[in-house]
């Protein structure tokens, strides 16, 4: 398969091959597991955006895994430079617990490891004064961990906020402060002294014109919250503020300026640790490192994971416990391919200027779906390439991405009714404008349909 000359030709999906392996994965699979129609074959050919599944069909990825394949598909890359290297067994070893190298000395490696990992990771967050790297095995543990050095830095907190909206991951610690869809948090135990605030809705609003409820009575919800501004929430017992830059799961919403330097201002002034949830938005995939770099902040600690592989809690040394054993993960960032893999891509990424690349054809993008889109689309928005099409219902929502599926480009859902759009971070002119003349195709498809309204 070529990248510059391969389109989508799907038949009817999910094909026989694939109902055949729905049924065999569904047999043992928790019920409550949701999975797409569609299966890859991980054996068959794939190019940057397009895959192959088990029927034969060639698709565009405009997914990328939710973001955490951000150069998509056997990116040579990634492989060439993989290739080099002959992996050996185990591939998973004690991370944490165990130095381990490929070589005599570290510039003499054969291949990036952990180390190479958090070297790189500091280096594109220096401008925050981050240092040091905790390497854990997912976005969730990226934010736990956040959550536990942040406490451990501040002893006497009792408190942390949390933003409406938001999504943090499915472990008990993390879903203490996800506050978007009540499915994935009822009826389980939750941390005590979380407290939630509004999320800015409006990328436009300042303080005078606010109508998501965060700006009110000449301050906001946060700092109102806090005791010395009239509330109960002493700030000195505060551990975090943690925020997504741009919220994901809730539905690819891009606050405005104004609302985040608030966040950052009251933080400052109170000397509250702000964590940022950058494990959608990182990496590259707002045409920055971190979707924090468009915004008025100084974030104290970055939770990452997804374009890298691995799971990681950058911050300063300082803010890190020094005690033995205060943060542990046998098998966090263990696993020499995922750390290979992470600390390749970042190069790549420096090496073929793709936050370049995801600024521009973000912004070709944007500009094809905002000519031609029709009256159902009730919004356009995005950084790089984080983008999203919001639409009059969630029934229409659901009916674009079924019939785009159709077309052969792969999308997801967020929030209520909006469809966000990752296409890989070295896509290409003609693949935006092929991914998104599916979209609009299938878009179009729905405007008039009954069953969408």
């Amino acid at each position: 398969m070529d990248r510059d000359t391969a389109v989508p030709d799907a038949e009817a999906l999910p094909g026989p091959n694939a109902r055949e392996w729905v049924s065999f994965h569904g047999a043992r699979a928790a019920p409550s597991e949701y999975s797409h129609e569609f299966v890859w074959d991980v054996t068959a050919e794939a190019d940057g955006p397009f895959v192959t599944d088990v029927d034969g069909n060639v698709l565009l990825d405009f997914t990328c895994h939710i973001g955490a394949a951000p150069l998509g598909y056997d990116n040579p890359k990634v492989l060439d430079p993989l290739a080099e290297f002959d992996l050996v067994e185990p591939m998973k070893i004690a991370g944490q617990d165990m130095y381990f190298g490929a070589g005599p000395t570290p510039d003499e490696s054969a291949i990036p490891g952990s180390s190479h990992l958090m070297e790189g990771l500091t280096e594109v967050s220096s401008q925050y004064g981050m240092d040091t790297v905790f390497l854990s095995n997912s976005g969730a543990e990226a934010i736990e961990n956040a959550m536990k050095i942040t406490h451990d830095a501040r002893p006497t907190a009792k408190y942390g906020f949390s933003f409406a909206g938001s999504f943090h991951g499915r472990t008990l610690g993390a879903l203490s402060v996800t506050k978007s869809k009540e499915v994935y948090t009822r009826g389980y135990p939750q941390l005590a002294g979380v407290e939630t605030v509004p999320f800015c809705t409006d990328r436009t609003c300042d303080p005078e014109g606010c109508d998501c409820g965060f700006f009110a009575g000449g301050s906001s919800r946060l700092r109102s919250a806090l005791a010395p501004e009239g509330g109960h929430v002493p700030p000195e017992e505060v551990a975090f503020v943690v925020l997504e830059p741009i919220q994901g799961v809730g539905g690819y919403r891009f606050p405005s300026e104004a609302f985040v330097a608030e966040i950052g201002a009251v933080c400052d002034e109170y000397d509250v640790p702000l964590v940022v949830d950058e494990i959608q938005s990182g990496i590259g995939r707002t045409g920055e490192w971190w979707a924090s770099d468009h915004y008025p902040i100084e974030p104290d600690v970055i939770s990452a994971a997804k374009a890298l592989r691995v799971g990681a809690t950058i911050g300063s040394e300082e803010l890190f416990p020094s005690e033995k054993n205060r943060l542990g993960s046998t098998f966090g960032g263990g696993d020499l391919l995922a750390s290979a893999m992470g600390a390749l891509t970042l190069e790549a990424i420096e090496e073929h200027d793709l936050l370049a690349n995801a600024t521009e054809r973000g912004r070709q993008a944007k500009e094809l779906l905002r000519d031609d889109a029709p009256d159902p689309v009730v919004d356009v928005r995005g950084k790089g390439l984080m983008l999203a099409v919001e639409f009059d219902t969630p029934d229409r929502r659901d009916a674009v991405v079924r019939t785009a599926l159709k077309r052969g480009l792969l999308t997801l859902g967020c929030g209520r009714k909006t469809i966000r759009l990752l296409p890989p971070l070295d896509a290409t002119e003609r693949e935006i404008d092929l991914g998104i003349g599916l979209f609009l195709d299938a878009v179009e498809a729905e405007a008039t349909s009954p069953t969408a309204v």
